[in-house]
């Protein structure tokens, strides 16, 4: 039995509204979840966990431990220099080490980690915990369009010879290359008011 013209073009738009359907929300639903899986958090402990930093760059190495004291400033600069941190500056780069997430991770042979510029990195970020633990950060080139830093961490090579390769926020790069002197603790010139000097008195004619 032959269809009419009008139902064949129907039936053909239900199949390509269908295919549509399962593309887009079945197929993509599951690509979708997969890419939310890839990204996941860089580092798994807590901020308060972390004793000390070393963050060393192509011009510094600074190395920060956490103040015994509760009281502000919360960090001290150890080397190259000894005094206290500012715990903005610092706060900062713990929150992306804390909270920060990789968009993607690659698996690549370590012979091409030069591709990436981890075999010179930009900066290494050394981490000890209170329960001695250790982890390690390092930062190397930015991606095609600059969105995101090539990283690795705790380097380890796979049984198939590979490491993971991460991409990470560029606001690490902010974060760790700085000068020394925006490590420092802010001078407060709020205690350092002028006393007030006692006028002299006014010399009056005499009569």
């Amino acid at each position: 039995m032959k269809l009419p013209r009008t139902t064949l073009i129907l039936m053909l738009l239900a199949l390509g509204l269908g295919g549509f359907v399962y593309f887009y929300e079945i197929r993509g639903a599951t690509v979708r979840e997969e890419a939310k899986e890839q990204k996941q958090k860089i580092f798994s402990f807590a901020e308060d966990d972390v004793q000390s930093l070393t963050v060393k760059t192509k011009k510094l190495t600074l190395n920060l431990e956490r103040s015994p004291e509760s009281s502000n400033p919360k960090w001290l600069i150890k080397s190259p220099i000894s005094g206290p941190a500012n715990d903005a500056i610092v706060s900062y780069l713990m929150d992306l080490l804390v909270k920060g997430n990789s968009d993607r991770t690659l698996s690549t042979p370590a012979k091409e980690l030069g591709e990436f510029a981890l075999d010179q990195p930009q900066a290494t970020i050394n981490i000890t915990l209170k329960n001695r633990q250790s982890h390690q950060l390092i930062l190397g080139k930015s991606n095609f369009n600059g969105s995101f830093l090539y990283a690795h961490t705790d380097p380890a090579t796979k049984p198939d010879g590979n490491i993971n390769v991460l991409l990470v926020s560029t606001d690490f790069a902010n974060a760790v290359n700085r000068e020394l002197s925006e490590w420092k603790q802010p001078v407060d010139n709020s205690q350092k008011l002028p006393g007030l000097s006692t006028p002299l008195p006014t010399p009056t004619n005499g009569k």
